[in-house]
């Protein structure tokens, strides 16, 4: 009898200090304090209209009214190219680099490119100009509704894409669950 009353004093021990730690390891928050969101990434990205180029330079005019002029290849002299191609006029999101004294481009992205009417096997939506998603699949439960370029990703909603690929008639994107590929309807 007295090895069961030692057992259950034991027991009794083990469950207080589990408690004690469990209360240490999760903070209570007091009714009244205000809860904070998470503080907002900053976008590195330089918006602009392509003023001039070629096939290793480009010249943006930014939306700030500067004219700027990168140089499409990484510092290891590989040529960069960018997704969707490039005409003068188009407006493009590119993410650079200072090397050397030089503004050496690591992605750009044609915005113009971008924008159009996309299908895969279940969704179908269209990216507009003004940062809308029009969604053309009236049962789709979670239908993308705005897009933006973030630090050189899309953002479709609040989920990031990493833009893999962007042709006139094709866009590959890809997230941490896998690659999804559209083609461009007309």
């Amino acid at each position: 009898m007295k090895h069961i009353s030692y057992i259950i004093a034991a027991l009794a021990v083990v469950c207080c200090v589990s408690a004690c730690q469990e209360k240490k390891n999760n903070p209570t928050v007091a009714p009244n304090a205000e809860l904070t969101e998470a503080k907002p990434v900053a976008d590195t990205t330089v918006y602009g209209k392509v003023i001039d180029g070629g096939q290793s330079v480009l010249q943006l005019q930014t939306d700030t009214g500067d004219t700027i002029e990168y140089v499409l290849e990484t510092p290891e002299g590989e040529s960069v190219s960018v997704l969707g191609g490039y005409n003068v006029g188009d407006r493009l999101a590119i993410i650079a680099t200072k090397f050397n004294g030089e503004n050496l481009v690591t992605k750009a992205i044609n915005l113009l490119s971008l924008q159009g009417h996309w299908t895969s096997l279940d969704k179908n939506f269209t990216i507009e100009e003004d940062g809308t998603v029009k969604s053309d699949v009236k049962a789709e439960s979670n239908p993308w509704t705005s897009w933006k370029i973030l630090n050189g990703k899309l953002l479709l909603n609040k989920q990031a894409f990493d833009i893999d690929q962007l042709g006139s008639d094709s866009l590959a994107l890809e997230d941490s669950t896998g690659i999804y590929v559209f083609k461009r309807q007309k």
